[in-house]
């Protein structure tokens, strides 16, 4: 089986080149200096427009601000938007984590607002809504982010279990502290993969480059990577 090559974009400018090096995926971000967030309307349109015709899959983020993953009552109404908007244009899938707590007391996941935003990704979309010809009425996918992170081990492995119940298709993860080896997070990535077990993937990312790719994916055992620079542009 093809190793699947997730590249994770700022706007659709070097959307067109990561595709011509192999990208199959695109994580579709603004703001990747904050670790990503929402991408315009017009962006999510300029991408599936390019991306549909060569059965490159889109995956819009869903994110408004940087900074943490615990979000006020606004910020939770411009998520909704962002996801319906994103559906509307015919994405494959969004992005999003969503936590309470806090990092003093550590945090856990927001099972109710996951649940609300997996809820808006799979419920039936009228033709009438889609904004984007041929865009999809059916359901879409779901990645959780990196946001995962932010757990402590056991709410991980509790994260686990409550989104594969909601029909969360990916865990997006480093598998350890931002900034480490991703070499040095294999064990840990090995048994989150082990204890997800085929109920959802578990897509390792952050410090994967094409020179590193294929290493990841055999040591793991994994059929997806995600990356800024998981294909060589230039």
């Amino acid at each position: 089986m093809e190793l699947l090559k997730e590249f994770c974009a700022e706007n659709m400018a070097r959307v067109p080149a990561a595709i011509e090096a192999g990208a199959r995926r695109i994580e579709l971000c603004d703001n990747l200096a904050v670790g990503g967030t929402s991408p315009s309307a017009g962006v999510i349109a300029g991408a599936v427009a390019w991306c549909r015709p060569r059965d490159v899959a889109v995956m819009a983020m869903v994110r408004p601000r940087g900074g943490d993953f615990v979000y006020t009552d606004a910020e939770r109404d411009m998520m909704r938007l962002d996801a319906r908007l994103a559906r509307a244009f015919g994405v494959t899938g969004v992005v999003f984590g969503c936590l309470t707590g806090d990092a003093d007391a550590g945090y856990r996941l927001d099972d109710a607002f996951c649940a609300e935003l997996v809820a808006l990704a799979k419920e039936p979309l009228a033709q009438a809504d889609a904004l984007f010809p041929g865009a999809a009425t059916e359901p879409v996918a779901v990645t959780f982010h990196m946001a995962f992170d932010e757990l402590d081990a056991a709410e991980q492995l509790r994260a686990i279990d409550v989104l594969a119940g909601l029909g969360v298709e990916r865990i997006l993860t480093h598998g350890g502290r931002a900034g480490t080896p991703i070499s040095a997070n294999y064990a840990r990535l090995r048994e989150l993969i082990a204890y997800a077990d085929g109920r959802l993937t578990i897509l390792p990312g952050a410090g994967i480059t094409y020179e590193n790719v294929d290493e990841v994916a055999r040591e793991l055992g994994v059929a997806e990577c995600h990356g800024t620079k998981i294909v060589r542009i230039g």
